[in-house]
């Protein structure tokens, strides 16, 4: 059975396009909510990586950043030499709407990866994206 390439969320917050951007491109926001600290350079081609307390070390790289309706990033898969070319790309778009912001979040490139790899990064992500994104609200509520 193929490997799926695309996951997909959107969610939907009581908080302005600027707050929900702030949250997803800065050190301090992704530092909170999708990790325990985080480092990166905005721009296209700028690195960026996301750590968490356990251990784990998500290595990215900024791709698209069209504030304050998209922004992007490779997210290179663990485990992997440095010369492997297998990651992901993340995109987030933001619309305004009545009531604060929808946020739609892609993930694709997981079809490309050897099967072993692609089936648990695909599963992972797949689980992932919700608690992430109930983090994300909690953290723009908090704030």
């Amino acid at each position: 059975m193929a490997i799926p390439d695309r996951i997909e969320r959107t969610a939907e917050f009581a908080h302005p396009p600027a707050k929900v951007w702030a949250a997803l491109t800065t050190a301090e926001g992704l530092g909170s909510w999708f990790g325990d600290s985080a480092a990166i350079d905005l721009r296209p081609g700028g690195p960026a990586e996301v750590r968490w307390d356990g251990g784990y070390l998500a290595d990215l790289t900024v791709e698209r950043v069209e504030e304050p309706t998209v922004f992007g990033f490779a997210w290179k898969m663990p485990g992997l030499p440095d010369d492997e070319p297998y990651h992901t790309h993340v995109e987030f778009t933001l619309e305004p709407i009545a009531t604060g912001t929808r946020l739609h979040v892609v993930e694709t490139g997981f079809a490309r990866m050897p099967a072993p790899i692609a089936d648990n990064e695909f599963t992972g992500h797949a689980q992932g994206w919700p608690k992430e994104l109930d983090d994300l609200a909690g953290y723009l509520d908090a704030a």
